[in-house]
């Protein structure tokens, strides 16, 4: 009998605020181009503040991922957490009219609010994300109901939501349940910051508890630090089953249970890089979940990736079916 869900994400539930803006005004706003960091509340409000012609959706790198495998037209949940205000009720309802559970409503009371993350993109397509936290990041093990998780095919996490020990302690109870069950979980790296600061842990959880680990070619550079894409490519293999390396113009690089694959990609111009490894990520599940072998799943993750890149905003507005006709994948 088939699980109520194919794929169950846990992450952060961030609202992405995107505008468009000048080298310029980067400089300008001190905020330094083309990498991700977390800003405290006050500098979040700033920043908010100064970005024009704003555009809202509903964010962090999992749920992205999600919507991708709800355009896909899988069964998909999500475990995050919102504040009860105006953003966390605009995140929750999105996430349910894009036809994923959002399974923890907002909760009410005092707490911090919801996550945003301030997006800047370049005119060369290139983004300068500012992240507030806020509650997402206060996510625990009592927020993942174990028969959410038992009910998953596939769990994917975040490496974003790494950073506290409740966050590791609710992945670990997210994907030991989905793995008793039958079920096969999962990660991507996020950011090589996310290693950095607590590389042992990370590597365990990859060892330990992960069946697939998916990350651009600095995030898998990071957990080894060999200085060699091709060392730290055999490194992490050798303790993971399926390892998943995107590397942007290069193509990606796939090794499972010690077979290699490596499959080329166009070179464009994106219009918004906004969401590439999160939409590569929702084609090459969406494959791993409906029974595709590694190199049609791979591809797959490149035709949503190209998909996203161009326009503006991190999730898909194509129908990836008729996409994935067209390439000849399904």
């Amino acid at each position: 009998m088939s699980k109520k869900y194919q794929v169950v994400g846990i992450g952060n539930a961030v609202v992405d605020v995107i505008a468009r803006a000048e080298d310029t005004f980067l400089d300008l706003m001190g905020i330094q181009k083309g990498i991700m960091q977390l800003v405290e509340r006050e500098r979040g409000e700033t920043l908010y503040a100064a970005m024009k012609e704003r555009v809202q959706t509903p964010g962090g790198s999992v749920a992205n991922t999600l919507a991708g495998l709800g355009n896909l037209g899988l069964r998909t949940a999500f475990i995050g957490r919102v504040h009860d205000d105006a953003l966390g009720r605009f995140y929750a309802d999105a996430m349910e009219e894009d036809g994923t559970d959002f399974v923890n409503g907002p909760v009410p009371g005092g707490e911090l609010p919801t996550s945003r993350s301030m997006i800047f993109v370049s005119p060369d397509g290139e983004r300068s994300m500012n992240t507030y936290l806020g509650i997402s990041a206060e996510l625990g093990p009592e927020d993942v109901s174990e028969d959410v998780a038992a009910e998953a095919e596939v769990v994917f996490l975040e490496g974003y939501l790494f950073d506290k020990d409740k966050g590791k302690d609710a992945f670990i109870r997210t994907a030991r349940t989905c793995r008793a069950a039958g079920g096969k979980a999962g990660i991507a790296i996020s950011d090589p910051f996310c290693v950095e600061r607590h590389r042992d842990d990370f590597l365990s959880l990859i060892e330990n508890e992960m069946d697939y680990v998916i990350g651009n070619e600095a995030e898998i550079m990071s957990l080894y630090q060999n200085n060699d894409l091709e060392a730290d490519l055999a490194a992490v293999a050798a303790i993971c089953p399926l390892v998943v390396c995107t590397r942007s113009g290069d193509g990606v690089s796939i090794i499972h249970e010690g077979a290699r694959y490596d499959i080329p990609v166009e070179k464009v111009v994106p219009v918004d890089a906004t969401g590439a490894g999160d939409q590569f990520a929702a084609g090459f599940l969406y494959g791993l979940a409906t029974g595709h072998d590694m190199d049609t799943a791979g591809r797959m993750g490149c035709v949503a990736a190209a998909e996203v890149i161009s326009h503006i905003g991190p999730r898909p507005e194509a129908d990836l079916q008729d996409l994935f006709k067209t390439a000849g994948l399904i």
